[in-house]
């Protein structure tokens, strides 16, 4: 088996993904997702904890890039705005992933177990993005409510992106998204 090729990760991903499409997740084994992959079981638990994570591998990365995008806001900077900053971050690494992101809201949004995964990643999101906010000075309760508007604007905009034509792009969808929670806050 190729258990020394490059990109053993991607390969895993891209196999996982195809066979969750193809068969569902729930009847996907590991042994499966690795054989697909040309790599072994064993290749396949050095890169992920089980076949769950394989959907889940980069949210990590994504809150590490939004959380520091926040924290790199210039120092006067409204909450809103500081996690404006974040959310094109965050949104900039989709570019050109749509196919993916399209699949992968398929397989997620079809169970129960990935949905309620999601949400403790969104959740994660949410207190790491509160954490900042309140290491920039934001008081609580604003800290949070601002975390969770962020939040759910990044959501928004991402599901909007996924429902897209090909041309959309998500930094202009999440910050359509925005825009129109700034409308709602305002009272508009």
């Amino acid at each position: 088996m190729g258990r020394w090729e490059p990109n053993a990760r991607e390969r895993l991903a891209e196999a996982a993904l195809e066979l969750y499409g193809e068969r569902g997740y729930e009847q996907t084994t590991v042994a499966e997702i690795a054989k697909r992959a040309g790599l072994t079981e064993r290749t396949f638990f050095r890169h992920y904890a089980d076949k769950r994570e394989v959907l889940f591998g980069g949210s990590r990365e994504l809150e590490e890039l939004f959380v520091r995008a926040v924290a790199d806001a210039p120092a006067g900077a409204a909450p809103i705005e500081a996690l404006a900053a974040g959310l094109d971050a965050a949104s900039e690494v989709f570019a050109d992933r749509r196919a993916y992101a399209r699949a992968r809201h398929a397989v997620i949004t079809a169970n129960a177990e990935l949905k309620e995964r999601e949400l403790v990643k969104l959740a994660s999101l949410s207190a790491a993005l509160a954490g900042t906010l309140r290491g920039r000075g934001v008081p609580e309760p604003a800290a949070s409510l601002a975390a969770e508007a962020g939040v759910a604007v990044f959501k928004i905009g991402y599901e909007r992106w996924l429902e897209a034509p090909d041309d959309r792009d998500m930094v202009r969808l999440v910050r359509e998204a925005l825009t129109a929670f700034k409308a709602v806050a305002a009272g508009g």
